[in-house]
């Protein structure tokens, strides 16, 4: 991203807030994750790789800024591909990229030598309540390592943001990474959040710290726009695309790239989705994992409390845990067979949790199911016959559920977009006769 003015997003950018120690013990930067706000509120410095551990460049200011690097200097890194791709790209519903076919993306944008792993989209973790709408590329072996990062397509530089303060869960604490927006030829864009630095003509045209603003920028195909350290959020926007399993787009109208998402991988050359397939911890297609999962009349998706202003929350995306009246039923990022039940409110705080025996599917579940009880429990993923570190490569990875039940969910499908929901904490399934006055609306 040599000229890119490079910028973090604020949603994603609230993973940062999570620290390094405790994504590594617990279980999935803010809902968006990826939450691209232009607020100079942010998710501070750590991603969860399914809660892999994922901190970002630590507050200092780094050592030395990226050399720029010439195209085809880039190509000796090994990130970028030397054989694009001449077929029209095409995202995973079949649309074509944009009339004419859009031009394959030909660089890779991360020095792919240097990632050590690639979280798929759809982690839930913390306040990222609902699937997150980005990848991680991340690199845990050297945390200090500052790692190439180049623009997979020609564009424009349009947006960037000095990120400064968290928005995640607990005392706000201050960040020091960029977020950049990048827009290329038929209505696509590149995301990145979490930049350790940006290149010296990005560097010269930044907002100053804490703040965001329009940038004007123009950048070639794999040219060099900055460095990440331990973690980058990324993502690909196409506004010919929108993901059908966000059923009421007004509901992130506050992010209105969200539903516009589309899986990352599909964009770039032949040879460079192998490579990053191979990153990937998820061990099955997509490899680039998914975060839409929404279908009318069944229970499995995103839902938002009434009342609350969908995603967005009573105050905005800026406010205080916006995310609390959120509330998702799908599945797993890593392992996609693996039911999950992500509360924006648990006890005071958001949290996630398997549910005992995995059954019933959500996907199942429509307005003629019973009252469904789910029993939560706290689960690990297993490597094998050893719990998994959440931080080293790895694929063919399972979850397993613990023993020990930290609650109960009761849910009813009172139409095909209402959903009734109870939750009592510290109780199980033995516990509860039905729903009390305390049971809450939830919409979508």
């Amino acid at each position: 991203m040599i000229r890119v003015a490079l910028m973090m997003i604020r949603h994603c950018s609230s993973l940062a807030t999570m620290v390094l120690a405790i994504a590594m013990v617990a279980a999935a930067c803010s809902d968006d994750g990826d939450d691209d706000s232009s607020s100079a509120t942010t998710e501070a410095t750590t991603v969860a790789a399914t809660a892999v551990a994922a901190t970002v460049a630590p507050t200092a200011a780094p050592t030395a800024a990226p050399t720029e690097v010439a195209p085809n200097e880039t190509l000796k890194r090994g990130s970028p591909s030397a054989t694009p791709a001449a077929s029209t790209p095409r995202t995973s519903s079949g649309a074509a990229l944009c009339p004419d076919g859009a031009p394959t993306f030909e660089f890779a944008p991360v020095d792919l030598d240097a990632t050590e792993l690639v979280v798929p989209l759809g982690m839930m973790y913390g306040s990222h309540v609902t699937p997150v709408d980005h990848i991680y590329f991340q690199n845990f072996r050297d945390p200090d390592l500052q790692i190439a990062v180049y623009s997979p397509a020609a564009g424009t530089v349009t947006r960037i943001e000095n990120m400064r303060q968290s928005s995640s869960p607990g005392p706000a604490r201050e960040i020091d990474d960029y977020r950049l927006v990048i827009e290329h030829d038929c209505s696509l864009s590149s995301i990145f959040i979490h930049l350790a630095t940006l290149s010296p003509t990005l560097s010269a045209v930044a907002p100053s710290p804490g703040d965001h603003g329009s940038v004007d920028v123009s950048v070639v195909a794999g040219e060099l726009i900055g460095s990440y350290r331990a973690n980058v959020d990324y993502n690909v926007v196409d506004m010919n695309v929108t993901l059908p399993g966000l059923l009421v787009p007004e509901h992130y109208s506050d992010e209105p790239w969200k539903i516009h998402a589309a899986p990352p991988f599909d964009y770039f050359t032949d040879e460079i989705q192998q490579r990053l397939n191979a990153l990937s911890l998820r061990s099955e297609a997509p490899f680039d994992g998914r975060f839409d999962y929404d279908i009318d009349g069944r229970l499995v998706g995103n839902w938002f409390q009434q009342g609350t202003n969908g995603y967005s929350g009573i105050d905005g995306i800026r406010g205080e845990r916006y995310w609390a009246g959120h509330l998702t039923v799908a599945y797993d990022h890593l392992v996609p067979s693996h039911v999950v039940l992500s509360l924006g409110t648990f006890d005071g705080a958001s949290a996630q949790f398997g549910v005992r025996g995995n059954t019933p599917d959500p996907a199942d579940v429509s307005v003629a199911s019973d009252l469904i009880v789910y029993e939560l429990v706290r689960y690990d993923y297993m490597d094998g016959d050893t719990y998994w570190d959440r931080r080293s490569p790895d694929t063919g990875l399972t979850a397993l559920n613990d023993d020990a039940v930290r609650g109960v969910v009761l849910m009813q499908l009172l139409s095909d977009r209402v959903l009734k929901v109870e939750i009592f904490p510290g109780l199980t399934a033995s516990d509860i006769d039905g729903f009390s006055d305390a049971a809450l609306l939830y919409e979508r």
